[in-house]
């Protein structure tokens, strides 16, 4: 989970697998083929290379290049638990609810999940695809 440093802004940090992403009995094809990213300084191998990582200052870096705000859909709620968590880019999707990263980076951890994504597109154009895998699960 984010610190605040003494300057109040988020020392976001690798989280608390170091980056490496998550494996499990039912890790997606998604997961197994794409090139592993632990830090903002990994590089993909190629345009339109699949990554997937645990990293939140990856993930927190690639969101905020994109305009992307944490959030989580309406409705999907558990009690008080976040339910689906996605990014709100400001296309006007109407049952988003924006939450801090804290409260995202906890429920991303305690669901043990992965970010799967892409920095761009294989014609080298910005690319906001990514999903969240879960690799116990097979409905991930």
């Amino acid at each position: 989970m984010a610190d605040n440093d003494a300057n109040g802004t988020d020392d976001v940090g690798a989280g608390p697998d170091g980056g490496k992403v998550r494996t499990g009995p039912d890790s997606s094809d998604s997961l197994k083929y794409s090139q592993e990213v632990t830090s903002p300084d990994d590089e993909p191998e190629r345009e339109g290379r699949s990554l997937a990582t645990t990293s939140h200052e990856v993930i927190k870096e690639w969101a905020e290049a994109r305009g992307g705000r944490p959030a989580t859909v309406e409705g999907t709620e558990h009690g008080e638990n976040l339910g689906v968590l996605r990014f709100d880019f400001g296309d006007e999707t109407k049952n988003l609810r924006e939450v801090d990263w804290d409260e995202w980076f906890a429920t991303f951890d305690d669901r043990k999940l992965n970010f799967i994504y892409q920095e761009t597109r294989s014609d080298g154009s910005q690319s906001n695809f990514f999903r969240l895998d879960n690799p116990d699960r097979e409905d991930g």
